[in-house]
């Protein structure tokens, strides 16, 4: 393994994925976002508050710009993941080796299920100016819980599926291990605590949007790694040549 390269692609990718991640929600679901939070500021103003819109106007400015440049951060912090988890698990994913990039996309899509999409159907993403801020901790707790039931069960059946070798039943098996243990979570685990206050509309636009944004992001990560993996073979040793 070249270690340099490897690195080298693996943060690159995830940092060009981030970046167009940060743009496509700057048109896809920041408008969303605009309008749960001018919801949320009427109702302020209903409650006799003063808002300072020049102020609110700054900051929803400064927050979509930064967006931008946490799309890039969280993209290599996530490739660095992507890229130990396809180094280790390339040979066994479909395709033929010299076509890197389709093992890629099927990996990215494989980790945007166990990742994003599963625990996102149990506790969806809602807008900022939904939830009360005295349950946030209570909410993140909930959702690191599926988060790391899905991943790690995910991890543990990886390691079955390869040592199951040839057998054609683990196409079977394996799958509906996970299964199991998912719809174990979902009944187990209780409900979001939070009512939805805006209208649902809103809500089901907001949650569509961010689930296609991040499929996208998964399936540029893969495309773009894989095109790398193709181009510069960091999987491939150097080999000394005698003179």
């Amino acid at each position: 393994m070249k270690t340099l390269t490897f690195i080298g692609i693996t943060l690159l990718s995830g940092a060009i994925a981030g970046t167009l991640l940060g743009l496509i929600n700057q048109v896809v679901v920041e408008p969303f976002i605009d309008k749960a939070i001018g919801i949320e500021m009427q109702r302020h103003i209903a409650a006799g508050e003063i808002i300072d819109f020049n102020a609110q106007s700054h900051y929803r400015l400064w927050q979509k710009g930064g967006e931008i440049a946490a799309g890039a951060i969280l993209g290599m912090s996530i490739a660095a993941l992507f890229g130990i988890v396809f180094a280790y698990s390339r040979d066994s994913l479909p395709g033929h080796n010299n076509n890197n990039k389709k093992k890629a996309l099927i990996l990215g899509g494989i980790m945007f299920l166990v990742l994003f999409l599963v625990p996102a159907l149990k506790y969806p993403a809602n807008p900022p100016a939904v939830g009360d801020p005295n349950t946030i901790s209570y909410r993140e707790s909930l959702y690191t819980a599926i988060l790391a039931i899905s991943g790690f069960s995910a991890l543990g059946l990886a390691f079955l599926y390869r040592k199951l070798g040839n057998k054609q039943s683990k196409k079977i098996i394996v799958p509906s291990i996970y299964a199991f243990v998912i719809a174990s979570a979902y009944l187990l685990l209780p409900p979001n605590p939070d009512k939805i206050t805006i209208p649902t509309d809103l809500i089901v636009s907001f949650r569509i949007a961010s689930v296609f944004t991040m499929a996208i992001f998964w399936g540029l990560l893969g495309i773009i790694l894989g095109l790398f993996w193709d181009k510069l073979k960091p999987h491939e040793t150097s080999k000394l040549v005698s003179v």
